[in-house]
């Protein structure tokens, strides 16, 4: 019997948990011929939680919990929970129903096609949410199709089931600095989507504001483009070429007409418009700089403070890793053996 893992991130959803379970209970129970666990990554949240999926974990022994040290992010949670899965198919939800778990079964049925490694959910609407929110969303994915070289498309949501392959190489990639949607797109695969209406939660609020969003969006750009990096060097070319040949006709009109050099309230700004520019082009940069800060520090992506994983889990993390452990030193016993008999 195959076995699916779900990852549900959780940042304060006391009030969604039972009506996921609920949802997600009925649709996953319709589905005898697989196996469940269901793998929640609590966020550091402030309310109970923590105390409500200690309940259900009493309850029923497929139910398991990671509960972070403090809030790390929805990023940090979808990679601890992929990290700790072991089903020969991996899920991603969220906790407010917002993905419907009735796509799960068209899910499945697309990876047991084998036409598939991936198959993900995608909003063909976005009713519910404010129009300025809306507006940029799709500027978003417009802007980082055309500058970026991964394929994110419109409307994606995090929501998807990956077999073990796929999953198995999104967690080969251990950067501090995550963006989902682009390494979900990064790695590649089959992905089959499935378009949806959009929902609006069941219960509690978001926590994305707009101001969130789009250091979010910032962040994604950063993290999958060098674009900006290169806007910044053609605008400082631009704005040298300009300067020249300002200087040029300044010293034209002085040597041939003996006018003098006016107009200081419009230098002044232009002066103020460039010295804009510099400070544009130097925090572009200076982003780029703090994230490789952040990524040669090495510091751990997620801290646990309390878990009931089994010891299953533990086996398989540390199996596959000594597995590339092993791979490695093979490759390496083999060159040397080369070395040796060269």
């Amino acid at each position: 019997m195959k076995r699916i893992s779900i990852i549900i991130p959780c940042y304060n959803e006391q009030e969604a948990i039972p009506l996921f379970m609920e949802e997600a209970g009925r649709v996953c129970g319709g589905l005898t011929e697989y196996e469940f666990e269901w793998i929640f990554v609590d966020d550091g949240s402030k309310d109970g939680t923590l105390s409500l999926l200690k309940e259900y974990a009493k309850r029923d022994r497929r139910v398991k919990y990671l509960s972070f040290s403090r809030n790390f992010g929805k990023e940090a949670a979808i990679y601890a929970g992929l990290e700790h899965a072991r089903g020969d198919y991996t899920a991603i939800m969220d906790a407010d129903l917002q993905d419907p778990p009735r796509l799960l079964p068209e899910m499945i049925e697309a990876l047991e096609s084998g036409e598939y490694d991936s198959a993900a959910a995608r909003r063909v609407d976005r009713r519910g949410e404010p129009p300025i929110r809306s507006f940029f969303a799709r500027m978003f994915y417009r802007l980082i199709r055309h500058i970026s070289d991964i394929d994110i498309v419109d409307g994606a949501r995090d929501y998807r089931l990956m077999n073990r392959k796929m999953k198995d190489a999104i967690v080969s990639m251990t950067e501090y600095n995550r963006f989902s949607k682009g390494i979900f797109g990064w790695v590649g695969f089959r992905t089959k989507w499935i378009p949806f209406e959009n929902v609006e939660r069941v219960a509690g609020e978001t926590k994305w504001s707009f101001w969130k969003l789009l250091i979010y969006s910032i962040e994604g750009i950063v993290a999958f483009t060098t674009v900006p990096l290169t806007i910044a060097a053609y605008l400082g070319l631009i704005f040298c070429v300009v300067a020249f040949f300002m200087v040029l006709v300044v010293i034209g009109k002085t040597l041939m007409f003996g006018d003098p050099v006016g107009g200081w309230p419009s230098l002044a700004c232009i002066i103020l418009f460039v010295g804009g520019i510099q400070l544009l082009c130097a925090g572009i940069v200076g982003k780029y700089l703090a994230k490789i800060y952040l990524e040669v520090k090495r510091r751990p992506i997620y801290l646990v403070a309390e878990e009931n994983l089994d010891r299953d889990h533990e086996s398989d993390r540390k199996g596959r890793q000594s597995s590339e452990n092993t791979s490695v030193s093979e490759e390496e016993a083999d060159k040397a053996a080369a070395e040796w008999d060269g």
